[in-house]
C-alpha cells in the first residue's frame, strides 16, 4: 500500500501533462540550457584558472632558476678567474721577490703583471676589479696590488678567509675599491666578491697574498632583475641574513638583517630556491616574494573572458528559445481563447496568416470546425429547438386538459352525497362538508399554480377524506402519517389526491362492512415516498398489468382517468427518475408507493 503511494505520487510529479507549455518551455531551457552552460563554463574556468595559475607557478619558479644559474654562472667565471692566479708560478715570483729600487718593480710589473691583468677583465663581464692585497713592502700599491695593512684585516671579508692555510675561494660581501673614499653606491651600497689566499705554492710564500676579485653589481642587478618575477628578490646567506636584496628601501650599507624579521603581507607567495654552487656558497637561498595579484592578474583575465563567453552563450540561446517559445505561446493562446469563445457560443473564426507547422494545422482545423458547428447549430439545432417547442406546448394544452378533467368528475360525486344526505338527514354538519368542498373546488380553479408544498396537497386529502367519512360513516376509517420534514417540499399539484379518491370510491365503497385507509408521506436522503394502502376489494390481474403497461406505452386505464392523468403528468416531469409500484389482487385490498426525487431543501428535482 505504501509503495504504491510513492509511486503514485512519483507519477503525479513527474506527469508534465498538466504543466502549461510556457512553464515547460521554462523547464526545458534551465536544465537543458542555463544549467549546462552555467556547469560547463564553471567547470571551464576551474580548469582554466588551475592550469593558468600552475602555469605560472611554474614560470616563476623557473624564472628564480634562471637567476640561480645565472648568479652561479658569474661566481663561476670568477672563480675560475681566482684559479688562474692561484696557480701562475710567474706571477707567484714576482709578488714574493724582493726589490730594491722600484724601477726593477715596475720592470716585472709591466713585464708580465700588468699584462695578464688587463686580459681578463674585459673577458669576463661580471668581473669589476681585480686587485692583490700582500704585505710585501717592496711592491708599489696601485694598479692592482694592494698593501694589507691591520685595517684591511680588520674587515669582514678578511675575517671570512679563516686561518692561513685555507685556500678556498670565499665569497663575501665587501665595498667598491673605486668608492672607499666616497659615499657607498647608492643603488647598491656593497659589492660581492670573491675573495682567495694565494698559498698555492706553500714552499716559497714569504708574504701573506691575499686575491680579491670583485664582481660586477650592475650585472649582479640584471640578473635579478628578470621581468619575469614582478616582486622582491633575496639573496640569503647560510645563517638566513639577506646579503642582497632589489627592495630598494632596504640599505646594503648597514649591517645584515634576518630575513626573519622582514614581514610577509598575507597577500604574499614565496619562492624558495638553493644556490646551487661549490662549498663557498653552501646554505645560501634565493627567495621571491611575489603579490598574488600577480599570480593571479592572469587568471582574473580568463575569469573575465569565461563570463563573457558564457554571457553570450547565455544570451544567444535565451533570444532563440524565447523567439520560438513567444511564436508558439501566442497562437496556442488564440486558439484556446477562440475555444472558450465557442464554449459561450460566440462561433468567431481565428484570423491570422496560414502557417504550415502543427499550430497552423491545428488552426485551420478548428476554424473549419467552427464553421461546421455555426452552420449545424443554424441549420439542425434551431430547427429542432422549434420543433420541441412546439412539442412542449401541445403536451402543456393536454395536461391542462387532462387537469381540467379531474374536477367534474371529483365534483359530481362530491355534490351527489352531499345531496343525498342532506335530504335523507337534513343534519347541520352538512356545512362542514360544504366548507371542504369549496376549498376543493377553489383549489381545482387555480390554474396558474403548478406546484404546490406536501402540506397544501395533504390539506385536500384531509378535505377529501372528511367528506367521505361523512358519506360512509362508521365504514371508512383513516389514518395519515406526515414526515415533518417532507412538509416543505414541492410537488405537482393533485398528484396524491386521486390515489386516495380511488382507495376510497373503488376499494372501500363496495364493501359492505366498509374498511381502512393508510396513508404515508416521508422524505429518505433526498427521495419523497408517498404510499397508500386500503384492504378494499382489490383489483384483478388484468387490471393490474393495465398498470404496468400504461407505464411503458401510455395504454387507457379506462373510467381512471384521475390516476391515469397523474401517472402522465409525473412521467412528463420526472422521466424515469420517479418510481411507481403498485400492488394488489382480488379481495387483497390495494397498495401504491410514488417516489419523486427532491433537490437539497426540498424542492423538486
Amino acid at each position: 500500500m505504501a509503495m504504491s503511494e510513492v509511486e503514485s505520487g512519483m507519477k503525479r510529479i513527474f506527469n508534465l501533462d498538466h504543466i502549461r507549455l510556457r512553464n515547460k518551455m521554462l523547464i526545458v531551457y534551465t536544465l537543458c540550457v542555463f544549467l549546462p552552460i552555467v556547469m560547463t563554463n564553471i567547470v571551464f574556468y576551474q580548469v582554466t584558472s588551475e592550469n593558468v595559475k600552475k602555469q605560472k607557478m611554474q614560470d616563476i619558479s623557473r624564472a628564480l632558476e634562471q637567476m640561480n644559474n645565472e648568479f652561479r654562472a658569474e661566481i663561476d667565471d670568477a672563480v675560475s678567474v681566482s684559479s688562474v692566479f692561484f696557480t701562475d708560478n710567474n706571477l707567484n715570483e714576482i709578488l714574493e721577490s724582493e726589490y730594491a729600487q722600484p724601477a726593477d718593480y715596475i720592470e716585472a710589473y709591466d713585464s708580465y703583471f700588468r699584462r695578464i691583468l688587463n686580459s681578463y677583465t674585459p673577458v669576463y663581464t661580471s668581473v669589476q676589479n681585480i686587485k692583490i692585497y700582500l704585505d710585501n713592502p717592496t711592491l708599489l700599491h696601485s694598479g692592482g696590488i694592494g698593501y694589507l695593512s691591520d685595517k684591511v684585516r680588520q674587515l669582514d671579508w678578511y675575517k671570512k678567509l679563516g686561518d692561513y692555510s685555507a685556500n678556498q675561494p670565499v665569497f663575501a660581501r665587501s665595498p667598491r675599491e673605486d668608492l672607499l673614499v666616497r659615499e657607498q653606491d647608492e643603488n647598491n651600497r656593497a659589492a660581492f666578491s670573491i675573495v682567495r689566499r694565494m698559498n698555492y705554492y706553500d714552499s716559497s710564500n714569504k708574504w701573506e697574498k691575499i686575491l680579491k676579485i670583485e664582481l660586477k653589481m650592475q650585472t649582479i642587478r640584471q640578473i635579478f632583475s628578470n621581468l619575469n618575477v614582478v616582486g622582491t628578490i633575496y639573496l640569503l646567506n647560510e645563517k638566513g641574513m639577506i646579503e642582497y636584496s632589489t627592495d630598494s628601501q632596504m640599505d646594503g650599507s648597514r649591517k645584515l638583517m634576518d630575513y626573519a624579521s622582514v614581514d610577509l603581507p598575507s597577500d604574499t607567495i614565496e619562492f624558495k630556491t638553493g644556490v646551487p654552487v661549490s662549498s663557498y656558497l653552501e646554505g645560501w637561498q634565493l627567495v621571491g616574494r611575489v603579490s598574488e595579484d600577480e599570480v593571479f592578474r592572469e587568471v582574473r583575465q580568463s575569469r573575465e573572458f569565461v563570463i563573457w563567453l558564457a554571457a553570450l552563450n547565455l544570451l544567444v540561446s535565451t533570444i532563440i528559445i524565447v523567439w520560438i517559445s513567444k511564436s508558439m505561446h501566442e497562437r496556442l493562446g488564440n486558439i484556446l481563447k477562440h475555444m472558450k469563445k465557442v464554449k459561450h457560443q460566440q462561433f468567431d473564426t481565428i484570423r491570422q496568416e496560414v502557417t504550415r507547422d502543427e499550430i497552423g494545422q491545428l488552426t485551420g482545423e478548428f476554424n473549419r470546425m467552427t464553421l461546421q458547428i455555426k452552420s449545424l447549430i443554424h441549420d439542425v439545432y434551431m430547427a429542432d429547438i422549434q420543433k420541441k417547442s412546439l412539442e412542449l406546448e401541445r403536451q402543456k394544452a393536454q395536461l391542462n386538459a387532462l387537469q381540467s378533467q379531474i374536477n367534474p368528475h371529483f365534483l359530481f360525486n362530491a355534490l351527489e352525497t352531499i345531496r343525498m344526505r342532506s335530504v335523507i338527514k337534513k343534519e347541520s354538519e352538512t356545512a362542514k362538508i360544504i366548507h371542504n368542498m369549496a376549498k376543493l373546488f377553489r383549489s381545482s380553479l387555480t390554474w396558474n399554480k403548478d406546484k404546490v408544498t406536501v402540506k397544501e396537497e395533504v390539506d385536500f386529502i384531509l378535505c377529501f377524506l372528511e367528506i367521505q367519512k361523512y358519506r360512509f360513516g362508521d365504514r371508512l376509517n383513516y389514518r395519515l402519517h406526515i414526515d415533518p420534514a417532507a412538509e416543505g417540499c414541492m410537488i405537482p399539484k393533485l398528484i396524491f389526491l386521486p390515489f386516495v379518491e380511488n382507495a376510497c370510491m373503488h376499494g372501500i365503497e363496495k364493501l359492505k362492512f366498509g374498511g381502512d385507509v393508510e396513508l404515508e408521506i416521508v422524505l429518505e436522503r433526498g427521495i419523497l415516498l408517498f404510499a397508500i394502502k386500503d384492504n378494499g376489494i382489490g383489483m384483478s390481474a388484468e387490471q393490474a398489468e393495465k398498470f404496468e403497461r400504461y407505464m411503458d406505452k401510455e395504454e387507457e386505464l379506462g373510467e381512471r382517468i384521475g390516476v391515469q392523468n397523474v401517472i402522465y403528468r409525473l412521467k412528463m416531469i420526472y422521466g424515469s427518475r420517479f418510481k411507481f409500484q403498485l400492488e394488489s389482487g382480488p379481495e387483497q385490498g390495494t397498495s401504491v408507493r410514488i417516489a419523486i426525487p427532491m433537490e437539497p431543501g426540498g424542492t423538486q428535482l
